[in-house]
């Protein structure tokens, strides 16, 4: 849970592959005990986040502390816990009190702990405008995306995900 929580964190405007997902994975070697969100938290609340993650990111890693604890607030513990969490009312609405976590990043939440969803972020807009989309909001376009899978067939968060791969390696 200690790598969802930070890959919902940090991975804003970074190159994922090549920053964030290393970081990730020596965080989960060095803290097996983040497996759970009490077990990261207790680990925060002794060692310095940005020195693990090696990344000199203030607000980052304050929006991870932050959702650490609201998650432990609410009794999420493990990953199952939190995809179920994300179904009930108010849970979107309750992570988006933390300052750093938009609707995207919720969404990508969703993602990482196995919901099938469409987080909308700048590879997927790119898409969309070098298709002749232009101009809709975040929930616009993410329905967009929605319909689109419906009508390919396709699982939503299957194609945002494909998209994204798409578009991320065009960059490189």
């Amino acid at each position: 849970m200690g790598a969802v929580i930070c890959d919902a964190s940090f991975h804003a405007r970074r190159r994922y592959r090549s920053t964030v997902r290393p970081r990730l994975l020596r965080l989960q070697s060095a803290w097996p005990d983040a497996v759970t969100v009490r077990g990261f938290q207790a680990r925060i609340t002794t060692e310095d986040l940005a020195v693990a993650m090696d990344f000199n990111a203030p607000g980052r890693v304050a929006t991870a502390h932050a959702v650490t604890a609201l998650l432990v607030a609410r009794g999420v513990d493990t990953r199952d816990d939190l995809h179920e969490w994300l179904g009930l009312p108010g849970s979107r609405a309750a992570l988006r009190t933390v300052r750093g976590v938009g609707p995207k990043s919720v969404d990508y939440i969703g993602n990482l702990v196995g919901r099938s969803q469409v987080a909308v972020d700048v590879h997927l807009r790119a898409f969309a405008v070098d298709a002749g989309v232009v101009g809709l909001g975040y929930e616009e376009l993410q329905a967009a995306y929605e319909e689109s899978a419906a009508v390919l067939g396709h699982d939503p968060g299957a194609l945002e995900h494909a998209v994204w791969r798409f578009k991320s390696q065009e960059g490189t």
